[in-house]
């Protein structure tokens, strides 16, 4: 079946629109001097809220402040899938993970050869750009092969502050050409360690000792080792979130097919306190300042190397955590801590600095690649469906989007400027409609309230649109369709 929607795919790329895949890689009219360096600086496992810039009083991330004063950070930005290997295909790609069958971290699935061939790295670098990659990769086997035969340079595989010293060596090398540099680091996806560590002290066995574990243990030492943990908490860690609770109408997929089957999930919503779950978002607050600390790195070797003012650079995640919302640690689910990810963009003396945007619905899987093929003057892939953000970046952008879609292993999300609505592929209450406007941490579930009975439907119908546009058979067989006007 997979090697079916393979070939499905490859021979639709062909047909569209008489367009070849090798067209994409032309430059349209200006010479490579006059294209910008691009750097792009990926995180992993962390949520929108997560940058003292955007408000959050718990941590300190001055490298993300410094990129957000000197460029745009959009606040309505989301990932295709709120998990790692989905997300970071469409990231490379600019395409929903649904076009080769991806439910969740599947690395295995077959990617056919057009669609590698016009991934970031390999289209730059057929554009004349020197590519260069470090740090956590983690796409499908076959997309990641290509890359790194076809596109980049492979700096290191490290995660944490060897990528960030590799990268510095990198930018300070002299450069002939224009460059486009992907790092991407780890952090805070550590986070993970502590539900799994706890998990496994609980039944009494060995807790993990991998590197990123071990970092872990070491700052939850900090907590440990002060002798009062409750006042540890009290007076250091931040304070449960306004959604901590369970919704009482939460769609009952999120606990048979993301808490059950995973025993440290299960674990800490059913047996963390509000203590361990302090505690918890404490670590979740240093883990980020730890990655943000390796970004000072990169920040600071493009300054000294004289680069700033001739080079894009680029931020976001691949996805969020949960970050205890609703009794959660981790991802996957369409929870907005989840899936709602920052993106700031910055050129220091060619766009606006100091910009919010909070009214541009993004998909940072779907329109980076076509956002970086325009200010790379390269034609991007004629059949891709994201869009590049350099006029809303310009100021000059008139017409947008009205929703964006994301997927799950389990689900589909239509996020419009007001209203969330998500669907599940089974179980009770497989429906939930937010009004993010008047609850933005997702508490009350909408979908039976008759006073909503028009703007869920109106949700319905994008969906049922987005998923005949996009071609998706795996949401079609659950979708439910808008009721019939009275």
């Amino acid at each position: 079946m997979r090697q079916m929607i393979a070939h499905a795919i490859l021979g639709t790329m062909i047909a569209s629109a008489g367009v070849q895949p090798a067209a994409a890689q032309a430059t349209r009219s200006a010479s490579s001097s006059q294209r910008p360096n691009i750097l792009f600086i990926m995180t992993d496992q962390q949520h929108a809220g997560m940058l003292s810039c955007a408000g959050n009083p718990h941590l300190r991330t001055p490298a993300m402040d410094a990129l957000a004063a000197a460029g745009t950070r959009f606040e309505l930005a989301y990932a295709t899938n709120p998990v790692c290997v989905p997300s970071r295909f469409s990231l490379q790609t600019g395409r929903m993970p649904s076009v080769i069958g991806m439910r969740s971290n599947e690395g295995k699935l077959p990617v056919p050869e057009p669609i590698c061939a016009e991934s970031l790295g390999p289209l730059l670098r057929k554009a004349g750009y020197k590519c260069a990659y470090g740090g956590k990769d983690h796409t499908p086997t076959d997309l990641s092969g290509y890359m790194m035969t076809h596109g980049y340079e492979l700096l290191t595989r490290d995660e944490r502050d060897n990528l960030a010293a590799r990268c510095a060596e990198f930018l300070a090398r002299p450069h002939d050409r224009p460059f486009f540099l992907f790092v991407s680091f780890i952090n805070p996806h550590d986070i993970c360690y502590m539900a799994i560590n706890d998990h496994l002290r609980s039944e009494g066995k060995p807790i993990r000792t991998n590197p990123a574990s071990q970092f872990c243990e070491r700052l939850l030492d900090q907590a440990r080792s002060s002798g009062d943990l409750a006042a540890f908490v009290r007076d250091h860690c931040p304070p449960l979130p306004d959604n901590f609770e369970v919704p009482s109408l939460e769609p009952s997929c999120i606990r048979t097919e993301y808490v059950e089957p995973v025993a440290f999930r299960q674990f800490a919503r059913e047996h963390y306190s509000a203590d361990m779950w302090r505690l918890h978002r404490w670590l979740y607050c240093r883990l980020t300042e730890s990655v943000d600390a390796q970004i000072a790195i990169v920040l600071n070797a493009l300054r000294d190397a004289g680069l700033e003012h001739n080079t894009l650079v680029v931020f976001t995640s691949d996805h969020g955590d949960m970050d205890a919302a609703h009794r959660l640690e981790h991802k996957s689910v369409l929870y907005e801590e989840s899936v709602h990810v920052p993106l700031i963009v910055s050129w220091k003396g060619k766009l606006p600095a100091g910009r919010v945007d909070r009214t541009h619905l993004i998909s940072n899987g779907l329109d980076l690649l076509p956002t970086l093929c325009d200010f790379a003057d390269i034609e991007p892939p004629a059949d891709l469906p994201g869009r590049s953000i350099r006029p809303l970046l310009e100021g000059k952008a008139d017409d947008w989007r009205d929703y964006v879609v994301s997927e799950s292993q389990n689900g589909r999300m239509v996020r419009t400027q007001r209203y969330k609505y998500c669907l599940y592929d089974r179980g009770e209450n497989r429906e939930m409609l937010i009004d993010l406007q008047n609850d933005p941490g997702e508490m009350r579930n909408l979908v039976g309230s008759p006073d909503h009975r028009e703007v869920l439907n109106a949700h319905r119908a994008l969906l049922q649109r987005w998923v005949r546009q996009q071609a998706d058979d795996m949401a079609a067989a659950y979708l439910i369709p808008p009721e019939p006007q009275s």
